[in-house]
């Protein structure tokens, strides 16, 4: 069977997803390119906080496996690649 770790970042991943081909069809059906934007700027936001929730899932399910300082190297990466997206 599956761990718990795994499950909840799958979970959170489908929804993820849901979530984005939902997006798609509502800009299908609205057919404005003003509120197709407003669609798109709204998973903007989406991204990262699924992204910080399966990576904190992720490191809790490997939090008694791997060090201290490895758990703060993946934090800080994870930290870098919002700070890219975001500028």
């Amino acid at each position: 069977m599956w761990e718990k770790a795994i499950l909840g970042m799958a979970v959170l991943r489908m929804l993820s997803g849901s979530v984005e081909i939902l997006a798609a069809l509502l800009i299908l059906k609205v057919n404005e390119v003003e509120k197709a934007l407003l669609i798109n700027s709204g998973l903007a936001i989406v991204g990262p906080i699924i992204l910080i929730s399966t990576t904190t899932i992720g490191l809790l399910g490997i939090s008694d496996r791997v060090s201290f300082a490895k758990i703060a190297w993946i934090l800080v990466g994870i930290t870098c690649i919002l700070i890219g997206v975001r500028k």
